[in-house]
């Protein structure tokens, strides 16, 4: 099951790429993360892992499973009965950079809780990207 939220960004591709990988930062600009902790050293790239904390979740640890330079990456995090993927892609148009989050729910609690979820992820989606948006335009 997927939600997903598209936003255009008066930035250039790179400002937003760099933001969207500035994980620990991310609490300064959108309302969806209260706190990121970085679990290793180096550049965000496959295998890293960060512990998120998010409003009325318990905090829990993603990993990233894919990195494209300056096009995409996601992450997952699992609990018992579900499994999210949140997934960052941006492409270069007209007017700076298109962005577009993705997140997939698998599961047996995704398929129990879909209602709920689809409801908090599409708030949450466009809640972030306005917060990155916003960012990144100043």
């Amino acid at each position: 099951m997927r939600v997903s939220h598209t936003i255009q960004i008066r930035a250039p591709l790179d400002r937003v790429w760099a933001v969207t990988l500035d994980v620990e930062r991310w609490p300064d600009w959108t309302p969806t993360v209260t706190s990121v902790e970085r679990l290793d050293g180096g550049p965000v790239q496959v295998g890293s892992r960060v512990r998120m904390k998010q409003p009325l979740q318990p905090p829990s640890e993603w990993v990233v499973t894919r990195c494209d330079a300056g096009k995409a990456f996601a992450w997952e995090t699992r609990r018992p009965g579900l499994r999210m993927i949140g997934t960052h892609e941006m492409r270069t148009a007209p007017t700076g950079t298109t962005n577009i989050l993705h997140v997939d729910a698998h599961g047996p609690l995704a398929v129990l809780l879909w209602p709920l979820l689809l409801l908090a992820m599409r708030r949450a989606l466009r809640d972030e990207n306005v917060g990155l948006a916003r960012y990144c335009e100043q």
